[in-house]
């Protein structure tokens, strides 16, 4: 929503206008008769209803009078933090040039903003550059390394391949060139479409006041904008006792980079990175020994998902695992002698076992990436390292209230730590702060892991499904399809995997769907689509698929669903029609 403006009524409102720059305190936003408006500093909370004032003369004062409290009330909440500035040098200013930064830039020039985005490093940041992007182009290497290896594949589909080799030097040229192609991609993209790209790091100087240049004591750069997004995402976490040299004890930004490939390499954790890593690793000849502080492997997946990809992606595989332990020490290799890691009981802390190994890669997942924000210059102390914000994205100060005009998103706030979740959570932002009140629903973005085969999820796992049904009350059911009885799998050679559905049978709703299969990466969005729209059961079970195709594995998935009531959409229409033709034809006899 618009914050920081005056309301001002005249005989000429008609839609909204938003001019691109120089905004002030008092500028005139004007809105279409009996329409709400909701104006939020600090917590402060106005509602206007336009609608209850006359456009007509006589009442001018009574507007004049509105304005005025507004304004008032404006000038109290922005006291407590500094003097804003009267006028902007941006409508927004994005703190962070990653994939979350990018798309929030983009919506933003689409609602007409003049926008300037700050980036310290390089475009595209974690996903582009030391993340998505290069572990895609690795894994798209094992997956046809995997094809080509297996005898009992290749034979299945008729084919004789002679022994399969890889160049690694090759294959690191290959994530390098593409990250640089994606970088560039978004770097062009958004200088054609007029946003400021400003080098250096960014900080919080006051309200609505931003400084950016080097991390040091330096002067730098100042400009103003009405509205600061903050976007700087994370950065590999690792624990204490951990020393990273770059070259035998990586994190995943060395990993992307393939220097080398061990023929042992220990991955501490067995989330997305870590299953992902050991999928590059093992095709590429390494063996794998993971380390889980829990009592299982993937303890982040759905259970079942999980249980049946480590029957298919571990236990076949050159991998080994310790569970319910911590590393509490790893040292680099040196001097000939191998890395060697001392594990410890999670539970009793009492010393486990010490491994040596020839590599090993640090998978614990990541840390927001705050570092000189200068958001203590805004009254805002952070949480664990994370920006705390509300449902809107609004950045909390010390006292839980929303702090104008500034907002955070993506990996720094530590809502979904995914980069596509960045980018929705921007674009969330711009339509509020154009006018349009929207709030994401978080359990509608999907998620993925691009093992081979891949797992996908969107929604709550079957545990947090039963235990919010018993909080609340209701009933959980859940139903599976197979990809074996798909026809397109089979004819890649490809049937190992479900789909698993998690559902309300009282009124159809979709808790969660989770995939392990061919293509499951794909897959998911016709579930987080359904359940961001708000699509039931037995509206979707009459959606048509293309047949043989993968997506015929949901459409079984969703016709499976056994429901008790609650008509569907598609029904009710049918029988209200089938009812009026009845009636015409009594009313043509008559």
């Amino acid at each position: 929503m618009q914050s920081s403006l005056t309301l001002s009524l005249s005989q000429s409102a008609t839609a909204s206008t938003i001019p691109k720059s120089n905004y002030t305190l008092n500028h005139a936003l004007r809105f279409p008769p009996s329409k709400h408006i909701n104006l939020r500093f600090c917590g402060l909370r106005r509602e206007a209803l336009l609608g209850s004032y006359s456009l007509s003369r006589s009442h001018s004062l009574q507007n004049k009078t509105l304005s005025k409290k507004i304004n008032n009330a404006i000038s109290a909440s922005l006291s407590a933090n500094g003097s804003a500035p009267k006028s902007f040098d941006y409508d927004l200013i994005i703190i962070g040039a990653g994939v979350g930064g990018h798309g929030a830039a983009l919506h933003a020039v689409e609602k007409g903003l003049k926008t300037a985005i700050i980036e310290g490093d390089v475009v595209g940041g974690t996903c582009v550059n030391r993340g998505c992007v290069p572990s895609k182009a690795l894994l798209a290497v094992s997956g046809r390394m995997r094809e080509l290896q297996s005898d009992h594949h290749m034979k299945a589909l008729g084919l004789q391949i002679a022994a399969a080799g890889y160049d690694r030097q090759g294959v690191a040229d290959h994530a390098n060139n593409l990250a640089m192609k994606i970088r560039n991609n978004l770097t062009n993209s958004m200088k054609a479409l007029g946003v400021d790209i400003l080098t250096g790091f960014g900080s919080i100087l006051g309200p609505q006041t931003v400084r950016y240049g080097k991390l040091d004591d330096s002067p730098g750069n100042t400009v103003t904008a009405k509205d600061i997004i903050v976007a700087t995402g994370s950065v590999p976490f690792v624990p204490k006792g951990i020393e990273v040299d770059g070259k035998t004890v990586i994190t995943s930004d060395h990993a992307l980079k393939l220097e080398s490939v061990p023929d042992w390499i220990a991955i501490v954790g067995s989330g997305y990175i870590g299953l992902e890593f050991s999928d590059v690793y093992t095709a590429l000849g390494s063996e794998v020994t993971f380390i889980e502080a829990l009592d299982q492997l993937m303890p982040g997946f759905d259970p079942e998902i999980g249980k049946l990809a480590q029957r298919v992606q571990i236990n076949p595989r050159k991998i080994d695992y310790h569970t319910g332990v911590f590393a509490t020490k790893i040292t680099p290799a040196e001097n000939g002698k191998p890395v060697t890691i001392e594990l410890i009981d999670a539970k009793t802390k009492e010393p486990k076992d010490t491994l040596e190994v020839d590599a090993a890669l640090i998978a614990t997942g990541r840390a927001p990436f705050t570092k000189g924000l200068g958001l203590d210059n805004v009254q805002v102390a952070l949480k664990n390292g994370f920006v705390p914000v509300d449902e809107r994205m609004q950045v909390l100060n010390f006292e839980g209230n929303p702090v104008p005009h500034l907002y955070c998103i993506g990996d720094s706030n530590g809502k979904m730590m995914l980069a596509h979740a960045a980018s929705a959570q921007g674009i969330s932002v711009v339509e509020q702060i154009t006018g349009r009140d929207h709030v994401l629903n978080h359990l509608s973005i999907p998620a993925a892991c691009f093992t081979h085969p891949e797992i996908s999820m969107v929604g709550l796992t079957e545990p947090q499904a039963r235990e919010k049904a018993e909080k609340e009350g209701f009933e959980v059911s859940v139903t599976k399809t197979s990809f074996k009885a798909n026809t397109k799998a089979l004819a890649e050679n490809e049937g190992e995997g479900i789909a698993k559905l998690i559902y309300r049978p009282d009124n159809g709703e979709i808790l969660g769907v989770h995939i392990f299969g061919l293509h499951a990466a794909d897959l998911i969005h016709e579930a987080s689509n359904a359940i961001a729209l708000g699509t039931r059961i037995q509206d979707i079970k009459f959606a048509v698929h293309a047949h043989p195709t993968l997506s015929e594995v949901l459409d079984e998935l969703f016709k499976s669903a056994k429901l008790r009531r609650a008509p569907s959409t598609f029904n009710l229409v049918t029988e209200v029609l089938n009812l009026w033709g009845r009636l015409k034809l009594m009313f043509q006899a008559q």
